[in-house]
């Protein structure tokens, strides 16, 4: 099967799709936040002065704020009866607080309740164009209107 129909509250899906594309400024209240939720409070992605000693421009944005992005991503597209079974991806540049990133994917595979796609984040500068890429390598593995792991007897299929 290389398309999905709409059915079940899920778009039509085929292979080269283009995933709505997520964008966000990530500000340093995020990163605070972000440390708060997560219980990381490696000062380099929060205290300007650690940053500016170690010569750096601003704080870094967590690494693990990237999963996080392209899992938003996936799930407003593909809308709550989606999960994430699988999520990979490699870090390639370092993005500051304050910067710009757009998240971006293309579908690769679709089969019955499942629809692989191939991902990627970059840094936008102030007019969109793309400044450097941030994560790459990313593949995910989305299955519709399945749980999966632990706790998922207790989803409704």
């Amino acid at each position: 099967m290389n398309a999905i129909e709409e059915q079940a509250g899920h778009p039509a899906i085929a292979v080269g799709d283009a995933v709505p594309v997520l964008e966000r400024t990530i500000t340093l209240v995020d990163m605070i936040a972000y440390a708060g939720a997560t219980w990381d409070f490696y000062k380099s992605h929060y205290d300007p002065a650690f940053v500016a000693e170690a010569k750096l421009p601003a704080p870094i944005v967590d690494g693990q704020v990237f999963g996080a992005l392209l899992v938003e991503q996936l799930q407003d597209w593909l809308g709550a009866r989606s999960f994430v079974h699988q999520l990979a991806f490699t870090f390639k540049n370092l993005v500051f607080a304050g910067e710009t990133v757009r998240c971006e994917g293309t579908v690769t595979a679709v089969s019955d309740g499942e629809v692989s796609v191939d991902l990627q984040v970059v840094v936008c500068d102030p007019q969109g164009a793309v400044d450097r890429v941030a994560v790459s390598g990313g593949r995910a593995v989305v299955l519709l209107g399945q749980a999966d792991g632990p706790g998922a007897a207790g989803v409704p299929r």
